[in-house]
This record gives C-alpha cells, structure tokens and sequence, in this order.
C-alpha cells in the first residue's frame, strides 16, 4: 500500500509539471504505472501485473493498449492471454512480435476498463524447461517499448525506400515528442525488439559509405561511433549482428546496414545493400525502422511501464574431481537466491538447501540435481550437475622377485587404469621409468623398487615390489695353452653345484679331447638356479722341427716343417724371432729352434761356404792366399780357376784348399779371375769371379 501511495505522489508530481509547461489546453499525455515482479511457475499461467494505473486529467480513455514481451521473448512457446470477463474489450496477439493489442470493441475503451484488462492478462510458456526472464512493455503507442534503454522501435512500411531517404524519413518523425532517426542497436535486447520482435526488416542507421569497411552509426545519439571493422571476416569492440558472411560488399557498394529478410539466414541480422537495395526479392527494401529517445531535449515520457516474471533458474554451477571416494563440493546460483538439491531428477525430499553442497561419500561419477527453488512454485525444473569421480587405479603385482647376480628381470604389473610409473623411492616424486613391463638392471644386492599409478592426476597406492638378488657362480673365462698332443684337466670350479659342458659332460672336470674351444654351464642349487657359462680357449703349440738352412750369400734362413711361436739361434745362446742370420764366415754352423711356450726344440748342421771377392798376395801375412771357406767340410768337392782368357790356372780340392796367385811358381799379373766350383757330382757347377792385387 505504501509504494502505491508514494507511485501516486509521483504522477502527480508530474502532472503538475506537465500542466505547468504545457499549459491547460494541451492534451496531457497519460502516465502509467505498474506494478507485479514476480517468480514465474512453470507449467503455469500468471498474469503480468498485481496493480495497474493510469493517470490522465484530461482524458478519461485511449484507443488501445499494448503489450509485449519486449526482453527474452520466444517465439512458439511464449504468448499472453487476456482472461476474465471483459465486455468492452477485445484482444488481439502477434506471435511474430511478441505483442498483444488491447482495444475496444466499439470505440475508444476508458481507462478503468483497460485497467481491469490488462490485469487479467496472463504470460505462459509451453515448454517444460523454460529458462531466463521475460519483461513485460506496457505502452499506449504501437512502437515498441524496451525497458532496459526506455527507447521505443517503430517499423515503418515503405517499399523500394532507399537509405538516404530512410534516414531523412526517420529524422522528421516524432513519437509523443521524442525525435526520430534510423534506428541504431547496440545489444542483443535491442536487436531482438527491433530486428527479430519487428512487424517487419527494413533500413537501420548503419553505414560504411566513408570508408570501406569502417562501420559507423550514422543517425542518433551514436551517430559516428565504429560499430564494425572489415568484411564478414571481421571484429567489433562494441556489438554486431552481421548474418553469416556479411557485411561481403556484392558488387563493390553496398555500403548501408539492413535488418536481413525473413527467411533469410538468422532472424533479425543484418546485411549489407547498395543505396537502392534490389528492384525485388528478398534484397528489395522494403521499409526502414524508427528509433526513439535518448536524443538532446526529448521530453521524459511515462507513457510506458513494465514487469517482469523471472523463471526460476540455476544460473551457473560447478563441480569438482575427486580421486577414488569420497564427498564433492558442488555449487549452484539461481536467479531466486535460492537452490534445492536433490539426488533424483524428480521425486524425493532435498537433500540440502543452499548455493553450495557437499555430496554424500560416493565411489563413482554420480548426477545431483540443483533447483533454483521458490517459496511459491514448486521445485519444477533440476539441472543435474555431476560430481566426478575418477576411479582409483589397482595395481595387481607379486613380490618379491627373484633374479640373479648379473643377470635381469622383468616385472609385471597390471593397473585397472592409467599410466604406470616407477621410483626409486617412496616419496621421491620423479620417476625413473614408465610402463607396465619394467626390467630391472643389472644389480648386485636386494632392491626395493616402488610403482604407482596415475589416471588423470588420480594416483594409486604406492606399492613396494622387492628384489631378492642371488650370487651367480664365479666362473671367469680362461685361456689355456698347451703343446701339441698334450691333454689337460678343465675344472669348472664352485663345487657343490651342477654342471653342463659342451661336450654333454656333467662332471666338474673335463680332460681335452683335441678341441679349441670348450664351455661350462654352471648352475647354483635350487632355488636360486642361478646359471653362468665358463669358456675355455684352448691355443695348442705345435714342436718345432727343422726342415732345412736355406744358404743364400751370407744370409742363412731357418725353415720348418711346423708353424708356431717359434725363436731361433745359430749358437744356441742368443734367440730372436726372425729365421734368417748374417754369416759372414764359412764354416760348419748348428741351428738351434725352439717354441716360446716350451713346446719342444730342435737343431741341425748346417755350412756356409764363403767366396772372397779378392785376395792380396804381397806376403804381409794378411789375405795372401784366395780360398772358398767352408768347402774343406766337402771331400769331393773341386774348384777351377781361369784367368780372363779362359786358361786354366789351377784346380782346388780337399787336399790342396788355396791358391797363391802363382802359376808354375811365377807370379801372375793383378787381373780379374774366374772360378767354377762343385760340391759334389751331384750338386750344380757355382761360378764367379775375383780379383787379385798385388
């Protein structure tokens, strides 16, 4: 009652004022005034007002009434009704604006009929999750009221109209005083009313016919604010409501903005025209949209006034992730200040009242339902909000597990979920190896290893997995050397365990049977069945036997029947490894080999014969006589001597063994002279020759 008295005070404040202006002659325009927020109930009809008013002094009526749900209107599920009983006034709806007209059924209806009308008019929704608020315009005037801004939209039908006139057309129109201009939308509510909730599409005040691709308002109080940048591609700080690939420009000058044709693409977006539009179709103007207020020096007007019926709805939520089990935070706001939550989707007793929740301990991924609940309608609408849940991984291992000293493993672990990770510890946090199948190094002592699970951040219990270790056999390779024919005892070590040799023996020891290479499998007793190979390399060594002392000059080699490791000498003290020596004397020799493993010696005689290049016989006692040194070990051996012609000089032998450089006891002249030698009737003839000075 008391905001209806100070609702009263106010009009009249206002009256006064306009009769102050205006004066007593003027027709005073109306003030109306309503009153009726409320929670709308789903399922229901309510009507839209609990009071309504009219002030007017100087008339008693208006012709009609309108009213529209000018915020959050849906087409096909939205209408107004008027109901009860109201004999001198008639209804008509518009379900394409959202508008019910109330006007008499003959003449002009009063004001206290209207009154009672329109607070019999009830709003329903036929859908059964509604959602939002619906604002209710109450207006004397055709043009469409909007609340949020106090403008009002006019569509004005004017086939093949161009912009240029549409502008000058909307500028000298007038709406109960306020000045007119194409029209200009700035947010979504103003694009609804104007564009979607217009009785039809038409001219609006934008335009880029300065600058290609700079959208500006054009008309009214934006008049040269950029609204848009670029072509269907692109961006608006402000607000657009371009249909899907305009602004695109066809044909190089469509510069002006229009409300799209129905039918055409999203209902109430824009488009781009030339200045002519099309001659037909859907690209053909045909009309332009007016906007009132908010220009310098428009009167304020009160010939409008609304309500809203709010739905109850859960305006936003969230939830959480728990790990395994265990309760969830959930939260829920609602546009009544209050939220029910509920286990089921209907049905049943809340489970708690308020804008947070926290859910009863559950085990998997379970829907709540969150109501936003009023005193006066029932809980209709639950939205479920889910509470996750990410299953715990389980991991299914054994342990410990066995392995032997230098050897390796494989451990295995299943998990229901997730990724596997291995440590090192039980808290260290960085893991060392991922996957389920993880073999285990080359370790010498037990070993605890831990592995953990982890599906979406949710981990598993950390479980230990131990190794027990077992000492593998010693059982170093070896290497063995032998002399040829020798047999030896291979031992394979560690008593007490089992053995497996190449040869198919089992026993720990072996003797060789000739082979290079033999091998031990030793195994330690059960449990541990911990196997080592032992190899041996057998390097036999065969005796040396000499075949023969090859004499070539000075040069003497060695040579064998066998090959080996073998040194050799020609005094049986001093060794080398090479077969070849240096004799510069004739003689009788003995050559010595012997293997450098002890694998046997041998020895044999050998003579090298040396032949001096020249002799000197002038009786100093030092070279005086020419003879080949060594072939005394030759009894039939036999050497010729000729001078340069061919003359034989004298013949040598075993009885006569050198020549003085005499012939028939006179001295021969210093001259090359030659020699034809044999060692016996078998051996080839051997020539040379010498010199002799004297």
């Amino acid at each position: 009652m008391k905001n209806i008295e100070t609702n009263n005070a106010f009009v009249l404040l206002i009256l006064l004022v306009q009769c102050f202006i205006y004066g007593q002659s003027t027709n005073i325009a109306p003030i109306l005034t309503a009153t009726g927020d409320q929670i709308y109930c789903v399922g229901t009809s309510m009507k839209i007002v609990t009071n309504m008013n009219f002030y007017d002094p100087d008339d008693v009526g208006v012709a009609a009434v309108y009213i529209q749900i000018s915020t959050g209107y849906v087409y096909g599920q939205d209408s107004l009704t008027l109901t009860g009983f109201h004999p001198t006034i008639i209804s008509s709806w518009d379900s394409s604006t959202g508008k019910l007209t109330l006007s008499g059924v003959s003449g002009q209806p009063t004001y206290a009929d209207l009154t009672l009308a329109i607070e019999d008019v009830e709003y329903s929704n036929s859908s059964p999750n509604p959602n939002g608020a619906r604002t209710f315009s109450i207006t004397i005037g055709q043009a469409n009221y909007l609340p949020s801004n106090g403008h009002y939209y006019q569509y004005i039908s004017n086939i093949g109209v161009t912009w240029s006139d549409a502008k000058i057309l909307a500028q000298a129109s007038t709406y109960y005083g306020l000045q007119g201009y194409l029209v200009t939308i700035t947010s979504a509510d103003e694009a609804q009313l104007a564009g979607t909730q217009a009785s039809g599409a038409g001219w609006i005040g934008g335009s880029d016919e300065q600058t290609e691709g700079t959208w500006k308002w054009m008309t009214g109080p934006e008049n040269g604010t950029i609204f848009w940048n670029g072509n269907f591609t692109g961006y608006t700080s402000t607000f657009a409501f371009w249909n899907t690939g305009e602004p695109n420009n066809m044909g190089g000058n469509e510069n002006y903005a229009h409300i799209t044709a129905p039918g055409v693409g999203i209902p109430g977006s824009w488009n781009d025209l030339s200045n002519n539009g099309s001659l037909s179709g859907d690209y053909q103007p045909k009309g332009y949209i007016v906007e009132y207020g908010g220009m310098l020096g428009d009167p304020i007007l009160h010939i409008s006034t609304k309500t809203t019926l709010t739905i109850p709805s859960i305006t936003s939520s969230s939830t959480e992730t728990i790990c395994g089990s265990g309760t969830v935070h959930l939260q829920a706001i609602s546009n009544t200040g209050t939220v029910n939550w509920y286990s089921n989707i209907s049905g049943g007793n809340p489970l708690a009242t308020g804008n947070d929740f926290i859910t009863p301990t559950i085990n998997s991924t379970t829907d709540f339902y969150a109501v936003a609940h009023s005193d006066n309608c029932p809980d209709t609408i639950r939205i479920p909000i889910t509470a996750h849940v990410t299953p715990k991984p389980i991991l299914s291992y054994s342990s410990p597990y066995y392995m032997c000293d230098e050897s390796y493993t494989v451990i295995d672990v299943e998990t229901t979920s997730g990724i596997l990770l291995w440590y090192d510890t039980l808290t260290n946090p960085n893991y060392f190896f991922l996957g389920t199948h993880f073999v285990v190094p080359n370790i010498h002592q037990n070993t605890t290893f831990y592995a953990e699970a982890n599906y979406d951040g949710c981990l598993s219990d950390r479980v230990h997995i131990e190794i027990d270790v077992y000492a593998s056999p010693i059982a170093p390779d070896e290497i063995l050397n032998i002399c040829s024919g020798e047999v030896v005892t291979l031992n394979a070590g560690n008593p007490g365990m089992s053995y497996l040799w190449s040869t198919g023996a089992t026993t720990p020891t072996i003797t060789t049977n000739g082979l290079s290479n033999y091998s031990v499998t030793i195994t330690t007793p059960s449990p541990e069945n911990c196997s080592k190979t032992k190899n041996f390399t057998i390097i036999t060594h065969n005796s040396p036997i000499i075949s023969d002392v090859q004499i070539n000059d000075s040069l003497a080699v060695i040579n064998t029947v066998t090959t080996g490791d073998f040194e050799y000498s020609i005094d049986g003290i001093n060794y080398q490894s090479s077969n070849g020596f240096n004799v510069l004397d004739g003689g009788l020799y003995m050559a010595y080999v012997r293997e450098k493993n002890g694998c046997g010696t041998d020895n044999r005689k050998f003579i090298v014969i040396s032949i001096p290049k020249f002799f000197t016989p002038n009786n100093d006692g030092n070279n005086d006589n020419w003879y080949i040194r060594g072939l005394s070990f030759y009894p039939k051996a036999e050497v010729k001597i000729y001078d340069r012609y061919g003359k034989l000089i004298t013949q040598l032998n075993s009885n006569k063994h050198s020549w003085d450089g005499t012939l028939n006891g006179k001295n021969l002249i210093s001259d090359d002279y030659w020699y034809v030698y044999k060692i016996d009737e078998n051996s080839p003839e051997v020539k040379g020759h010498f010199a002799m000075i004297r």
